[in-house]
């Protein structure tokens, strides 16, 4: 499946992006601060295309300007969301392209699908302490807190960490989606 914004592509992975993968996932900035290892090379761009990304509901973050990935967004099956009717939204984004909103414009889109196409009721989303952007992403977006784990598992890091809970719900997006609507008006 392919999902389309004003900006953006959103397209399951293929394992010829490991080069673009490898161009942003190698930076220390992306990967650490949202829980995973930095990549060490191009293949272990391919082998984590082939053995994470490739999950069902995982895209490729692509400009329509490039044609190249940029980053990643997905819907996820785990320990937050452990419901048939839930799942959890996770994202990453190439550090050029910081403070572009072009993860709020593909999780738009992709929030869309998951209540409208997919039927979701709940998608809820974490960041560990210190990372504001993810943070603020998810206050863009209308997620509202929920908890806080002072010992958070990061197994990919082999550590514990602080993380912050939220959740959207079905009926707050659609609040928010007729707001926007109504502020907007339907060309948008």
């Amino acid at each position: 499946m392919t999902l389309e914004t004003e900006r953006l592509i959103l397209r399951p992975w293929e394992e010829a992006d490991a080069e673009e993968c490898y161009r942003y996932a190698k930076d220390p900035r992306v990967g650490p601060i949202a829980g995973w290892p930095v990549h060490t090379s191009e293949e272990n761009s391919r082998q984590v295309i082939r053995d994470v990304l490739t999950a069902p509901e995982t895209y490729a973050v692509v400009l329509k300007e490039t044609g190249l990935p940029v980053g990643s967004i997905g819907l996820h099956h785990n320990d937050l969301a452990e419901k048939d009717d839930e799942a959890e939204l996770g994202y990453w984004l190439g550090v050029p392209y910081w403070g572009r909103g072009l993860i709020p414009e593909a999780a738009r889109e992709l929030l869309r699908h998951a209540f409208e196409d997919l039927r979701l009721e709940r998608v809820w989303c974490g960041c560990y302490d210190g990372n504001e952007r993810s943070k603020r992403v998810q206050e863009k977006l209308g997620f509202r807190y929920q908890w806080t784990c002072e010992d958070a598992p990061v197994p990919q890091m082999g550590e514990t960490r602080k993380g912050y809970v939220n959740l959207l719900t079905k009926e707050d997006w659609q609040k928010l989606s007729s707001r926007d609507f109504e502020q907007k008006g339907p060309s948008q």
